[in-house]
C-alpha cells in the first residue's frame, strides 16, 4: 500500500529521532492521508490538498 497522495505526489520523509541521552536514530515521517471520493473515484489525499481545494471551491 502506497503511502503517497494521488493529487500532488508527497511521500513519507526521513529524520532522525533524537533520544535524551543524544541518541540519534533514522525514523519515518509520514504524510496525514485521508481517503476521499473525488469524481466518483476513492483516492488517498493527503489533508493538505483537501484544504486547498475547500479554498478553491469557497
Amino acid at each position: 500500500m502506497s503511502r503517497r497522495c494521488s493529487i500532488c505526489g508527497k511521500g513519507p520523509r526521513s529524520g532522525i529521532k533524537k533520544s535524551h541521552s543524544n541518541i540519534k536514530t533514522k525514523r519515518m515521517i509520514h504524510i496525514n492521508l485521508q481517503s476521499k471520493k473525488i469524481d466518483g473515484v476513492r483516492k488517498k489525499v493527503c489533508t493538505t490538498c483537501i484544504k486547498n481545494e475547500a479554498k478553491k471551491n469557497k
